[in-house]
């Protein structure tokens, strides 16, 4: 009921959480990947770093080369689907931010439903998209659960063990050796990726225990040699960069991750990176982002949204969502759904590895 003091409605305020993207990023998604198949392959080739024999003679024949050969890997991208119902009745209510003596009609008022709607199962993808890379860069192993714990889907890449390495000492412990640690799993990463690990990316615990290492403590020290420096800057994502570190032959960037996602069974705020391990790789080893559409009998029920797309696909944004949207038989329902089958491949997968420092 109105009474005779004036009121004035402010701008609403909405509470979200962006998802952060740090692992994700590091995914590439060319126009090649996003695909309307089943499931994805790859052609894998390996090479070793040979070396030409001089021959005796000059006239002496050519010595034989074989082809490199390769392996064939297939995968099969999980399913996510979200959907927002909205009610009929609920078009006689005003929407957040909405001047209650406004005069507005019925379907723009579906509209703004729709729009402040539409982004939550958005996010909720990309954060099941972080959630696999994060997974594929600790473990090699993805596994996507419900709300009971029930496994929904799994998938194993199958790392080397010896890319994914507990540490003999733990961090933070007397007798601990963190640079010892990472330049061993560096040349591991040398060996078979045939690349120079060139990042580090620590969880908190993690990172605390490495630059209270009385070993790490005495070569930042060093003020003769420029060995690096900790200058911690926020870079977006969710991430902050740390600094850098000369360790061995290897110069490294090092960086914390702070990101998280409400976990799906216990709905505790859990951090994408684990708080004791640390990722060394290759900031150039390839990681795709593959993403398969979702096939529909018939497109949108174009009566209620004539503007939305049969599939919004961006290469240089990462991402690829299959709107949908439909009534129910009394015509009072409407369900607006986005679908997506994001794969995170680690197609280099010598590249990288992960230290557990404390196992």
């Amino acid at each position: 009921m109105s009474t005779k003091a004036t009121k004035r409605m402010l701008a609403p305020y909405f509470q979200e959480a962006s998802p952060t993207l740090f692992f994700s990023s590091m995914f590439k998604s060319p126009p090649r990947n996003f695909h309307d198949s089943e499931s994805v392959e790859i052609d894998i080739v390996r090479s070793e770093e040979d070396v030409s024999i001089a021959i005796q003679d000059i006239s002496a024949g050519y010595r034989n080369n074989t082809a490199d050969l390769y392996t064939n890997k297939e995968f099969i991208p999980p399913v996510h689907k979200e959907a927002v119902t909205i009610n009929a009745n609920t078009l006689l209510q005003r929407v957040a931010g909405q001047d209650p003596f406004a005069d507005t009609t019925t379907q723009a008022r579906l509209i703004a439903r729709i729009l402040q709607a539409l982004p939550k199962p958005e996010r909720k993808i990309r954060r099941a998209m972080e959630l696999q890379a994060s997974q594929v860069l600790q473990l090699g192993v993805v596994t996507l659960s419900d709300s009971s714990g029930n496994a929904i889907y799994s998938i194993d890449y199958k790392p080397k063990a010896t890319h994914l390495v507990d540490v003999s000492v733990d961090w933070g412990s007397s007798g601990d050796t963190p640079l010892q640690d990472i330049r061993a799993l560096a040349d591991v990463i040398r060996g078979d990726g045939l690349v120079d690990a060139d990042q580090l990316i620590f969880g908190d615990t993690a990172f605390d225990a490495f630059i209270n290492a009385t070993d790490v403590q005495a070569l930042f020290d060093n003020k003769a040699i420029d060995i690096g420096s900790i200058k911690p800057e926020g870079r977006g994502n969710g991430a902050t960069f740390q600094g850098t570190v000369k360790i061995g032959s290897y110069r490294f960037e090092m960086w914390t991750y702070q990101g998280r996602y409400k976990h799906p069974q216990t709905g505790v705020s859990t951090r994408f990176m684990n708080t004791d391990k640390v990722i060394v790789r290759a900031s150039n080893g390839r990681l795709d982002a593959s993403f398969g559409n979702i096939p529909k009998i018939v497109p949108p029920d174009s009566r209620i949204l004539p503007f939305l797309p049969d599939r919004i696909a961006s290469p240089a944004g990462g991402i690829d969502l299959i709107p949908n949207a439909w009534i129910d038989q009394t015509g009072e329902n409407l369900s607006v759904g986005v679908g997506a089958r994001p794969l995170m491949i680690p197609t280099a997968i010598d590249t990288f590895g992960c230290l557990d420092t404390t196992p």
